[in-house]
């Protein structure tokens, strides 16, 4: 089915983040991400519902298209392209993902979920793109690279959410884009002042602060 696919491809997009080093690249495989996303509901032939429509549109535009250009625009700024030295090298952050997606496949196997759910790719999905996420946070040096890290981990919750879709508000949904948005916007005030403070982005400085 068509929504299986575009799951299919979401998982395999998180194995092309943590073996990226180029932050363009990592950038425009979160924003492929997100576009995946808004798809999904209406691959889902939900496109009837009006909130769901809106949700689809707000998603691709938002994961897409806005977020991805207000990151390079960062990138510019603060003229970084390549995520060097990071804590936990790319073979070993590809076999944690290959490990992190092996153990949400088991775990979503084992949980007690209605019929419809217990077979489909939607919580292993959203497990190992909470799991890449969360890798791409505690093992890359570079802020900016952390912030598209921090946006993986949201489309982890963003495909639990769509579990309930067809029940869940159009009000929770765009509280999640909301909480998306400024939490990005927050952050690139941090990497605007991390530069002006040490020159740099590396995110290992910040260890120079002392009281």
């Amino acid at each position: 089915m068509l929504h299986d696919l575009l799951i299919a491809l979401t998982m395999l997009t998180n194995f092309t983040l943590v073996a990226t080093h180029r932050v363009q690249k990592s950038i425009q495989v979160a924003a492929f991400q997100g576009v995946l996303l808004g798809f999904l509901p209406l691959s889902m032939g939900l496109w009837r519902h009006t909130h769901v429509l809106l949700l689809a549109a707000a998603t691709i535009l938002v994961k897409g298209w806005l977020i991805p250009f207000l990151l390079r625009r960062a990138m510019r700024q603060v003229q970084i392209h390549r995520e060097v030295n990071p804590y936990i090298s790319y073979t070993l952050s590809l076999m944690l993902c290959a490990l992190g997606t092996g153990i949400s496949l088991v775990l979503a196997h084992n949980l007690p979920l209605k019929p419809g759910d217990a077979h489909g790719l939607f919580v292993p999905a959203a497990l190992s793109t909470l799991f890449t996420g969360f890798l791409l946070l505690v093992s890359r040096r570079k802020a900016l690279t952390q912030v598209v890290g921090y946006l993986v981990l949201e489309n982890g919750i963003y495909l639990f959410g769509m579990l309930l879709v067809e029940q869940m508000p159009l009000l929770v949904e765009t509280g999640i884009l909301l909480d998306l948005f400024v939490g990005i916007f927050v952050m690139g005030i941090v990497i605007n002042h991390i530069r002006a403070a040490f020159d740099s982005t590396d995110t290992l400085r910040m260890a120079e602060l002392k009281d």
